[in-house]
C-alpha cells in the first residue's frame, strides 16, 4: 500500500485530493507549536471521534500561551490567503469545461441551463470572494488577537445556582440576556468579554430547546451555497462564507467537543457525478484557507469500502467532502459556563413573567428590566438591566409582546424530526447525505456518540414548550434512509432507539416592509421600546450572530463597554485551554478508569475530565478501580451526574437530555437507567423522597412524548396479528410455561419464578422494566393478546428485539430439558 503524506502547519487548512495510486492520504497537522523543531509532539490516528484517514501531530505539553499561539496562527492564515494561486483558491477552466462536456451528454435542456447558470454564478461569487477574503482576513486578525487576553483557565469553582439567583435580584445589570440556547449564551459571552455586567435567564434548562435537537453538525451549508449560486444571491453566498468561518472558529475553540467529519455523497447517475464535484469544490473555495480538507471523488470500489451499507446497484462512484460535527447541548452549556466563569450571571430554570418599564429624559418608555420567577422555588424577583436583548428562538414573539401587545409575530416554526438507530447502521467514522429525498428535502445520515442519526424533516408546527415526534416524519427518514442501503441491510422500525423534535424558527424580518419574506439569514431587531431581538441563523453560527446583536445594543440602549468589538473570535471554551487527544491515558492511569469511560470523559469535559473523575466511586472490582455506570451499554458514569448538579443540572431531565445524551441516544436505555440518576441527584440536592418520584415521573413523562417512546408504542400496537397457526400454537405454549398457575396472565412474580427455576436472581427493578416492555395497558400484568402483539411486532421489525420474549423462550427450553424422576428410571 502507498501512503501520501501532507504537512499542514495549522489545523484547518486544505489538502489536495489523492492522486492515483494513493491509498491512504495521511494530514498531518502541526496545531500551536512555538517551533516546529523544539516542540514534542504526538501523532495519533483518532480512530475514535476524527476522520478515519486523518492523523493529528499534537503537542504533548499543555497549549502554548494563547497569545503567540493564536497571533501565528493568524498570520499564518493571512500569508496563505494573500499567496494562495488561483488555482487553489477557485475552479480552473478546465474543470468547468469538463463539467460543460458531461452535462451536455443529458438530454433534459433543463439540467444543461441549470450547469450553465452554475457556472456563471460561480464566477460572480468568485469575484466577490476575491475583492472581500483578504479584508476579511485582517479583521479577522484584530479580533482574534483581542480574544487573547481571556485566553486564560480559571481555577476557581463555579459559583452556586443560589449565589447566581442572589446576584439576580441585588446587581443592576448592563446588559440581560433572556434565552439559554446557542444564541442567547452566545451573546452572554460576548457581552460579558467585552466588559460589561452581564447576566442571562432561562426558563427551562440551558440548552433546552432547539440548540440540543440540531442535526449535530457544524456546517456552512451545502444546499444554501447551491441556492446562492444557482440564484445569483449574494446574501446567500455570504452567510456561507460566514458559516465557514464560523465551523473553523468552533474547531478551534473547543477541540474537545468538536471534530471533523467525512461526509459522502453517493452518486448513482454519471451526469451527476461533475455535477455535484463541482458543487462541492465551490463549498471549498469559499472555506478558502478554513477548509478543513479538500473534497474528492472516488470509485464505486472505495466508497462501498468505506460505507459498505451503501446501495450498491447503480452506483457509479462518491464525493467525499468534510463538516464538522459536535455535542451540540454540551457546547451550548459550555458557552454559558465560560460566560461565568469570566463574571456573567447564569441561571436556569428562571422564567421572564414581564418587562419592566421606565420613562426616559425624553418622555418615552423604554424597557429597564424583567420580572422573573424561579421555576423551583416559585419565588419571584425584579432584575434590572440597562439592555434587554430576547434570544428565545421559537418563542421570540411571546418576549416582544411583553414590550408591545400590539406588534406583528414575525416566527414561523418549523418543526424538524431526528431518529437514532443502532450502530450498524453507518460506519463509525464517515456519515452520509442525500441531496435529493423523495420530496427535495436534504437528509443526513451520520454516525454520532456511538450511534446513528438520520434526519432531518420540514414541517410547519404552533410554537410548543414539548415538540414530539410523529410516526409520518420517522416514517419518511426510514424510507429515505432504505432508498440508500443495501437490500441486505433490513431497516426497521424496531430500531428506532429514540426519536425527538426541534422547532426551527424561521422569522420575518421586521426591519423590512416585504413581511412575507422569510429571511435567509438572522435579523437584529430594537424596538421603540429598546428591547433588543435575535432571532433566525443557524447552530454554527451562534457566535457572529450575538456579535452583531451587541453592536446593535451598545449602539441603541448607551451600554458603555471596555472593548467595542467583539471579543470572542478565537476565545477558547469551557475545558479546551488544556485539553490534548492524549488525555484519557493520564485519567486512565491515575484514577483506574475503563479506557471507554475515559475517552468520554476527555472529549466531553476537556480538561475539566479530572474534576469529574475525582467524583467517581468505587467498583468494588479488580478493574476498573472507579466509576460505576450508569447503564451497561453506555460510558456514563455516576460522577458525572454530580458534576451535573455542579453545572446547574436542576432536574432528572437536565441530566438524562443535555448532561448525558441518554435520553437522544436510547430512550429505553435513559429509563433503565433513572433510578440510578434520581437517587444520586437527591444526594447532591437534599430531595426528599416525594421530590424523587415527582423527579422519576417527570423524566418518564418527557421519554415518552418528547423522546419518541409514545409514538414508538402506537406504531406497534397497529401492527396487525400476522401470526400463522403453527406460531400461535407454539407462542400458547411458551405463555403457559410462564403462566403456571393458568391465570390467563403474567405477573412478575411468575417471571421471578422462571428465572429462579433456572438459578438466575435478576433485580426487582429489571424485571418491571421488562414487563413494562410489553405490558400495553399499564396493568401491572401480561395478558395472552398483549403478548401476542408484541410477537407480530418483531416478525414485522418494528420491534428490534424483547427480553421478555426471550424469557417466554427460556422458559419453553428449561420445559423441554427437565428431566423427571419417573422417566429417568427412579433416579439412582
Amino acid at each position: 500500500m502507498s501512503i501520501r503524506k501532507e504537512v499542514i502547519d495549522q489545523g484547518i487548512g486544505g489538502v489536495g485530493e489523492p492522486s492515483d495510486g494513493d491509498d491512504l492520504v495521511v494530514l498531518v497537522v502541526n496545531v500551536g507549536s512555538r517551533s516546529q523543531e523544539s516542540a514534542p509532539h504526538y501523532t495519533t490516528t483518532h480512530t475514535d471521534r476524527h476522520t478515519a484517514p486523518t492523523q493529528l501531530s499534537l503537542p504533548l505539553a499543555p497549549r502554548p500561551d494563547p497569545p503567540h499561539h493564536t497571533r501565528r496562527r493568524c498570520q499564518q492564515q493571512q500569508q496563505q490567503q494573500l499567496k494562495a494561486p488561483v488555482s487553489y483558491r477557485g475552479l480552473s477552466f478546465t474543470a468547468y469545461l469538463w463539467l460543460w462536456m458531461m452535462a451536455s451528454r443529458v438530454k433534459t435542456w433543463t439540467r444543461l441551463l441549470g450547469v450553465g447558470v452554475g457556472v456563471a454564478g460561480a464566477g460572480v461569487l468568485a469575484l466577490s470572494y476575491f475583492n472581500e477574503d483578504d479584508r476579511h482576513t485582517k479583521r479577522q486578525f484584530s479580533r482574534v488577537a483581542a480574544a487573547e487576553k481571556l485566553n486564560y483557565r480559571p481555577t476557581k469553582p463555579l459559583p452556586t445556582r443560589s449565589q447566581q439567583l442572589q446576584s439576580l435580584s441585588s446587581v443592576k445589570y448592563d446588559v440581560l440576556v433572556i434565552g439559554g440556547g446557542a444564541t442567547g449564551a452566545g451573546c452572554a459571552l460576548d457581552s460579558v468579554s467585552r466588559g460589561l455586567k452581564t447576566a442571562l435567564v432561562e426558563m427551562d434548562d440551558f440548552s433546552s430547546g432547539t440548540s440540543s435537537r440540531s442535526t449535530k453538525l457544524i456546517h456552512g451549508g451545502v444546499r444554501y451555497l447551491q441556492k446562492a449560486i444557482m440564484g445569483l444571491d449574494i446574501e446567500q453566498y455570504k452567510m456561507v462564507k460566514e458559516a465557514l468561518h464560523e465551523r473553523a472558529n468552533l474547531l478551534d475553540i473547543a477541540p474537545h467537543l468538536s471534530y471533523p467529519l467525512p461526509i459522502m455523497l453517493p452518486v448513482y447517475k454519471w451526469w451527476q457525478l461533475p455535477y455535484y464535484w463541482a458543487g462541492i469544490k465551490m463549498y471549498d473555495l469559499v472555506a478558502g484557507s478554513k477548509c478543513i480538507k479538500s473534497s474528492y471523488a472516488i470509485t464505486k470500489e472505495r466508497a462501498l469500502e468505506l460505507f459498505p451499507m451503501l446501495k450498491r446497484d447503480k452506483l457509479v462512484g462518491a464525493i467525499i467532502y468534510y463538516d464538522g460535527q459536535h455535542n451540540d447541548s454540551r457546547m451550548n452549556l459550555s458557552i454559558a459556563l465560560t460566560a461565568t466563569r469570566l463574571g456573567a450571571t447564569v441561571a436556569n430554570h428562571v422564567r421572564v413573567v414581564s418587562l419592566l418599564k421606565e420613562t426616559d429624559e425624553n418622555g418615552k418608555e423604554r424597557v429597564c428590566g424583567a420580572q422573573v420567577r424561579d421555576e423551583l422555588t416559585g419565588k419571584e424577583m425584579k432584575v434590572h438591566a440597562k439592555c434587554i436583548i430576547n434570544a428565545t428562538g421559537p418563542f421570540t414573539d411571546s418576549i416582544r409582546k411583553m414590550d408591545n401587545q400590539i406588534t406583528k409575530d414575525i416566527c414561523a416554526p418549523s418543526m424538524g424530526v431526528h431518529i437514532t438507530l443502532p450502530d450498524y447502521y453507518s460506519p463509525e467514522q464517515m456519515g452520509l447525505l442525500d441531496p435529493n429525498t423523495s420530496d427535495g428535502r436534504v437528509i443526513f445520515f451520520l454516525p454520532w456518540e456511538g450511534r446513528t442519526i438520520a434526519g432531518t424533516t420540514d414541517t410547519p408546527c404552533p410554537v410548543t414548550h414539548s415538540p414530539s415526534p410523529t410516526e409520518d416524519d420517522i416514517q419518511f427518514i426510514l424510507q429515505e434512509v432504505k432508498n440508500y442501503l443495501s437490500p441486505d441491510v433490513e431497516v426497521r422500525r424496531g430500531d428506532v432507539l429514540s426519536a425527538w423534535a426541534g422547532i426551527r424558527p424561521l422569522v420575518q424580518d421586521p426591519n423590512k416592509t416585504d413581511t412575507q419574506s422569510i429571511a435567509r439569514n438572522h435579523i437584529v431587531h430594537v424596538s421603540e421600546g429598546g428591547l433588543v431581538t435575535v432571532a433566525g441563523g443557524k447552530w454554527t453560527t451562534y457566535r457572529s450572530m450575538a456579535a452583531d446583536t451587541l453592536d446593535a445594543a451598545i449602539e441603541a440602549c448607551g451600554v458603555d463597554p471596555v472593548h467595542a468589538t467583539t471579543q470572542t473570535d478565537g476565545l477558547l471554551l469551557e475545558g479546551a485551554h488544556s485539553w490534548t487527544p492524549t488525555m484519557f491515558i493520564r485519567l486512565v492511569q491515575d484514577f483506574g478508569l475503563e479506557s471507554e469511560v475515559a475517552k468520554h470523559l476527555a472529549h466531553t469535559y476537556g480538561d475539566r475530565a479530572f474534576s469529574v473523575a475525582k467524583l467517581a466511586s468505587l467498583t468494588g472490582l479488580r478493574w476498573p478501580i472507579v466509576g460505576r455506570r450508569l447503564h451497561s451499554g453506555f460510558p456514563y458514569i455516576d460522577a458525572e451526574v454530580r458534576y451535573a448538579c455542579r453545572e446547574y443540572a436542576a432536574t432528572a431531565v437536565d441530566v438524562i437530555a443535555r448532561r448525558l445524551r441518554l435520553a437522544f441516544l436510547n430512550a429505553q436505555a435513559a429509563e433503565e437507567a433513572l433510578p440510578t440518576i434520581v437517587s444520586i441527584m437527591a444526594e447532591e440536592l437534599k430531595w426528599s423522597e416525594s421530590e424523587k418520584r415527582r423527579q422519576l415521573d417527570a423524566a418518564v413523562k418527557y421519554l415518552q412524548q418528547e423522546m419518541g417512546q409514545n409514538v414508538n408504542r402506537a406504531s406497534r400496537e397497529k401492527i396487525p396479528i400476522n401470526l400463522t397457526k403453527s406460531e400461535i400454537s407454539e407462542y400458547v405454549k411458551r405463555f403457559n410455561y410462564l403462566d403456571t398457575d393458568k391465570k390467563g396472565y403474567i405477573s412478575l412474580n411468575d417471571l421471578r419464578a422462571s428465572l429462579k427455576a433456572r438459578d438466575q436472581d435478576v433485580p426487582g427493578e429489571t424485571l418491571h422494566e421488562i414487563l413494562k416492555e410489553i405490558d400495553l395497558n399499564r396493568n401491572g400484568q401480561v395478558e395472552f393478546d398483549e403478548y401476542l402483539q408484541m410477537m407480530a411486532a418483531i416478525k414485522a421489525g418494528s420491534i428490534s428485539h424483547s427480553r421478555f420474549a426471550q424469557l417466554a423462550e427460556m422458559a419453553e427450553e428449561n420445559q423441554r430439558t427437565k428431566v423427571t424422576v419417573d422417566r429417568s428410571g427412579g433416579g439412582l
